[in-house]
């Protein structure tokens, strides 16, 4: 068996070669083409083994290698700096260390995606980035608007939403001051690009939801609607990686700091360090889940009764999770408890 270290760039690779008792067989710079890689493997033998660290471009070289047939293996890039710390930092070191810790078995996996769950996750995350401009654009019309005349307020103060058809005839329609008004007509016209956009991206949701059996099973629990539910589901990927409930709390980052020393220990806020879109899409379903659940509204409020609300709200989205997992484990719908009449 030999193994390959890959400290990964953009446009090139610094790759090592080793064997099985750590000496280097080749190393050096390659293109990340697909015919420099063949090359660079050309004697390395019939099993091989290659690890990369986490990077915004990794998995292009992951599938790369995955089609030639190399079994790859994806680090944590902080952990594999927390066991091989080094005070001099090379792209040959960083790829020799690499090969190093794989040959020892001491790598820091990750969970490597796959490239149907990529796909899926980079619809959700553009919708997801397209809402939070729309938020932006929505909160500068109102500052702007906030700064006009009381004719202009009072007329405003004809439409309940302004962001509503009526609303946005309105904002065309407002007499504002010659250098106000293109500002205003700009952002109303962004606007209707985010919303056209927004359309689309839901449209591929949809697609994404009928195609996803995990996503129609979440969509049973209370607070989760359609677009959360591919969220969850694509961003847990395969369930069985977490071994119980507590795995899935740790990985989404809602469990809390920690310290102890002696006979003293401390807990502190959650750890936040874990997936951060599970995270969101867990707390924000909180609300419409209590208002909808009953055993989970009365969950929330003995919570937030011993100690506060953010506390209550934190460990309802834990006990989301908790449902979510039961239930991808067991392949079956959320069933609410029936309290008998």
């Amino acid at each position: 068996m030999n193994y390959i270290g890959i400290d990964h760039h953009k446009q090139y690779s610094h790759m090592t070669l080793m064997d099985e008792d750590g000496k280097v067989l080749k190393a050096g710079k390659v293109w990340n083409s697909r015919s420099e890689v063949e090359e660079f493997l050309k004697g390395a033998g019939e099993e091989v083994k290659a690890v990369i660290e986490a990077g915004r471009s990794s998995y292009a070289m992951v599938d790369l290698l995955d089609e030639l047939g190399v079994n790859v293996t994806i680090a944590h890039p902080s952990e594999v700096r927390a066991i091989a710390k080094a005070k001099i930092k090379t792209d040959k070191r960083s790829s020799w260390m690499l090969a190093h810790l794989l040959r020892a078995d001491l790598i820091p996996e990750v969970y490597t995606r796959p490239r149907e769950n990529r796909q899926a996750q980079r619809v959700l995350r553009q919708r997801a980035f397209f809402v939070a401009i729309r938020t932006k654009v929505k909160n500068r019309i109102k500052s702007l608007l906030a700064q006009q005349s009381e004719e202009a307020l009072r007329e405003l103060s004809q439409v309940k939403n302004l962001f509503s058809k009526r609303g946005l005839e309105l904002l065309k329609q407002l007499d504002l001051a010659s250098t106000d008004k293109p500002l205003l007509e700009a952002s109303v016209k962004i606007y209707g690009h985010l919303e056209e956009r927004i359309k689309e991206s839901d449209d591929l949701v949809k697609s994404l939801y009928k195609k996803m059996v995990e996503a129609r099973l979440i969509d049973t629990v209370p607070g989760f609607d359609k677009f959360f539910s591919v969220l969850v589901a694509t961003e847990i990927g395969d369930v069985g990686r977490f071994e119980r409930p507590e795995k899935l709390h740790c990985y989404v980052g809602v469990v809390p700091s920690t310290y102890s020393s002696g006979e003293r220990s401390y807990h502190g806020k959650i750890i936040k360090q874990g997936n951060k879109w599970l995270r969101w899409a867990a707390v924000e379903a909180v609300w419409p889940a209590i208002r909808a659940d009953f055993d989970l509204r009365v969950f929330y409020e003995r919570q937030a009764r011993r100690k506060n609300s953010n506390v209550a709200k934190v460990a309802t989205a834990k006990r989301l999770l908790t449902i979510i997992y039961r239930i991808l484990k067991e392949k079956r719908e959320y069933i609410p408890y029936k309290r008998m009449k």
